[in-house]
């Protein structure tokens, strides 16, 4: 059986059954945005509002890698923590916001507790091969009625800006916010703007 984005939104309906939440506000971002289109998709009676930041539809021509940036996606396993770590700190390099590029420090203390929290290499290719395998979305996302915004860097080299396009051209009404100088990562800097744009999208669901 092939390991799917629609597994991933029913476990997140799953979670929503364990923890009583009968609809709630939707926020993903890269991967876990694509999770939060299908979870919307296929569960529309779970999402009050949907926000899908630096994520794209499933359309391969769209939401496209650099080079560069596609290097990180195929880096083999690391053989130890600290090769681990060096090769996180690489990556947040190559993806990262180039308006905001984020301290050594930081990175350091985030590839850190990366590592700490959990390190399977083995899930990582399993939840990169579910997003290859998992259909295109457009079509269906045209039938996604809920407040929908939309945010994406637009200097995002790992999922090009193109992808937040598209997926905001797919869902009728959507907001797109396209954020100067953020690349593949959520800057500090930026964190008010996105967070106004997620909370003026709640609002405009009307459900707490």
């Amino acid at each position: 059986m092939p390991y799917l984005l629609a597994d991933l939104a029913r476990d997140t309906a799953g979670l929503l059954d364990a923890l009583g939440v009968a609809r709630a506000h939707v926020v993903g971002a890269s991967m876990g945005g694509m999770i939060a289109q299908q979870l919307t998709i296929d569960h529309p009676q779970r999402v009050a509002s949907l926000c899908s930041i630096m994520s794209t539809t499933g359309d391969r021509s769209v939401g496209r890698a650099t080079p560069a940036a596609a290097t990180v996606l195929g880096t083999p396993p690391a053989p130890d923590r600290d090769a681990a770590v060096a090769a996180t700190v690489a990556a947040a390099r190559i993806i990262g916001s180039p308006g905001f590029p984020a301290p050594e420090d930081e990175l350091l203390r985030r590839a850190r507790a990366k590592y700490d929290r959990a390190y399977h290499p083995l899930g990582t290719l399993r939840q990169y091969a579910a997003v290859t395998a998992s259909p295109d979305r457009t079509a269906a996302l045209g039938g996604v009625s809920v407040p929908t915004v939309v945010v994406h860097g637009a200097d995002d080299p790992l999922i090009s800006v193109t992808g937040g396009q598209a997926t905001a051209a797919a869902v009728p009404g959507a907001e797109l916010v396209v954020l100067e100088g953020m690349g593949h990562d959520l800057p500090r800097a930026l964190w008010p703007r996105i967070v106004d744009a997620v909370t003026a999208n709640t609002v405009r669901a009307g459900v707490r």
